[in-house]
């Protein structure tokens, strides 16, 4: 009798044990870009970091999952989600119309505008920028590009060799403190980290009005579920607040 229930408890405590190891190893794989402060960037160290990062992470643990952080060339973010070599983009990603073709997106958690910046020196105005007198840079497969290529090259107002694409922001920044474009346009919170402490200021803002979620596969639509109550917990946790502080989220 003690033998067999003795067999009993080591069946029931296998059973618990499988269960545990199973539920700890649900993990999924963030794609980020690597080179876009505030939102997620590689710190001294070589690690992931920034507000969207962090913000994932606390998800995750709150929600009793793993993540593993997984940067990814802009331009192919999405095909790789559709490739299910990563399984969401937590990216400061703007929710548009284009994307949401092939991809979900959770709830919004977060909005932006465009900023264009120029040399301290510059007497370029915005009114300059939108008469497509300037030469701009920007990273490809962003919502700048896009904006750019639809309101300023397509209507003959901006000149397509004026427009040049960069694989990140910092690249196309750099370009502009030497003189290789005129101007730089990317999100607003974006601009105001690239041109903290360089002799770059910003000349104008364009009403954008673009809303940041996590994009997610179509069919994945349990994670959804559990990336909004995850979203839901973090914006009413003070947990929100201190990344907004940590990260300088005030505009």
């Amino acid at each position: 009798m003690r033998i067999r229930k003795f067999a009993c408890l080591c069946l029931c405590l296998s059973f618990l044990l499988c269960a545990s190891a199973g539920f700890a190893a649900t993990k999924y794989i963030v794609g980020i870009d690597g080179d876009y402060p505030p939102y997620s960037f590689m710190d001294s160290d070589g690690k992931p970091t920034g507000f969207d990062v962090e913000s994932v992470q606390w998800i995750a643990n709150e929600m009793g999952f793993e993540v593993e952080i997984r940067p990814t060339a802009w331009d192919g973010i999405i095909p790789a989600l559709l490739a299910k070599r990563i399984d969401m983009v937590y990216s400061g990603m703007t929710a548009n119309d284009e994307r949401k073709k092939v991809v979900d997106f959770s709830t919004v958690y977060w909005e932006i505008d465009q900023a264009i910046a120029v040399k301290n020196e510059s007497t370029a105005t915005f009114e300059d920028f939108m008469a497509g007198k300037l030469a701009v840079g920007t990273q490809r497969g962003c919502t700048a590009a896009e904006w750019i290529e639809d309101n300023l090259v397509k209507k003959d107002v901006l000149a397509a060799d004026k427009f040049r694409l960069y694989d990140s922001f910092p690249a196309a920044v750099m370009d502009l403190e030497i003189g290789r474009v005129e101007t730089a346009m990317m999100d607003d919170m974006i601009v105001l980290g690239a041109i903290k402490g360089k002799p770059l200021k910003i000349i104008g803002t364009i009403k954008t009005g673009e809303e940041y979620a996590v994009a997610i596969r179509k069919e994945d639509t349990e994670l959804k579920k559990m990336i909004n109550e995850g979203l839901s917990r973090l914006m009413a946790s003070p947990k929100w607040e201190e990344l907004k502080a940590k990260y300088e989220m005030q505009k």
